[in-house]
């Protein structure tokens, strides 16, 4: 594959990085309350107008690039974006993501070629895969893999660690760590083009016998929410009822359906960051989770068929 970038426009929307200024309410008005009441006024006014900017719907034009060096700083935030504070080098994972750059995409608007855009640099998401079997030994690759092995000891019974351990410690049947993160008001709809490119490189990777083309799984560590407060042993009319799983990334849910092993586990102590959000629906607060999945590659050309239902409707 060439190493000049590739362009492809992949869907509209209305981006806002997670940590993008939002209105504040709250955090000013224990301040000099007495002697401002005049200045409250004009401030609610003002909060007023940032509200109906940050809530204006704007259509913009998304497009897919090859990953290139330029694009290490806004793959690394996104990479704390999953991983918040967990004992992973994300320095290190954004090295090697960006130095394989036959495999991957970024998310970036659309800017003409005359514009003089400072941001034209800046991404909004990317999508890539790094093989856990071949890079066995890289500090990052050891330490997702003991990341995920731990979380499933404290979530997990012993036969399940037992599957999983045996799944990434296979040679002969390679495991593939498929990252696929964006902003959240990037709409889900980029995703299926950017998935689609995905295995078609991994396919001309497997044919070339180049980096990341063998793998017969796929890893997935997915942002997912359940209801605050809520709980699995929770009876309602006498049954059990298990609380319902969000996905950040709404097409993942498809991922999840036909994962071979799944589990997730709380990163509530680790979400106190602007990168971690406070997350809530129709005023619900939820728990944030991350839901780790692992999925046959067998399983991907059903995965995308689903995805191109579900989006095209």
């Amino acid at each position: 594959m060439a190493s000049r970038p590739k362009r492809r426009a992949v869907g509209a929307g209305a981006p806002r990085p997670l940590d993008a200024p939002v209105p504040r309410h709250e955090e000013e008005e224990d301040d000099e309350i007495e002697d401002q009441d005049g200045e409250d006024e004009d401030s609610d006014d003002e909060e007023d107008e940032e509200d109906e900017v940050v809530d204006e719907e704007v259509n913009v034009e998304f497009e897919a690039y090859s990953i290139s060096d330029n694009d290490r700083d806004g793959i690394k935030k996104l990479l704390q974006q999953l991983f918040l504070k967990a004992p992973v080098n994300t320095a290190e994972l954004t090295d090697l993501l960006t130095q394989q750059n036959h495999i991957g995409s970024v998310i970036k608007t659309y800017v003409s070629e005359d514009s003089d855009d400072d941001d034209e640099d800046e991404i909004f998401g990317f999508i890539s895969l790094l093989s856990l079997t071949e890079r066995k030994g890289t500090w990052c690759a050891e330490q997702v893999k003991e990341l995920v092995l731990s979380c499933c000891e404290k979530s997990c019974g012993k036969s399940v660690v037992e599957q999983l351990h045996k799944l990434l410690n296979d040679t002969a049947r390679p495991v593939g760590f498929l990252l696929s993160e964006r902003f959240i008001n990037v709409p889900p709809q980029v995703a299926l083009p950017m998935h689609r490119q995905l295995q078609k490189e991994l396919a001309e990777a497997q044919e070339t016998n180049k980096p990341c083309g063998k793998c017969h799984f796929y890893l997935m560590i997915s942002k997912t929410f359940v209801e605050a407060g809520g709980s699995s042993s929770g009876k309602k009319r006498g049954l059990q009822k298990q609380d319902t799983l969000m996905f950040a990334n709404a097409e993942e849910e498809f991922f999840y359906e036909k994962a071979l092993l799944k589990f997730s586990y709380s990163v509530q102590e680790e979400s106190d960051t602007c990168l971690g959000g406070r997350w809530s629906f129709d005023d619900v607060p939820m728990k944030p989770l991350r839901t780790v999945m692992i999925i046959p590659r067998d399983e991907m050309s059903r995965i995308m068929g689903a995805l191109e239902e579900h989006l095209s409707t």
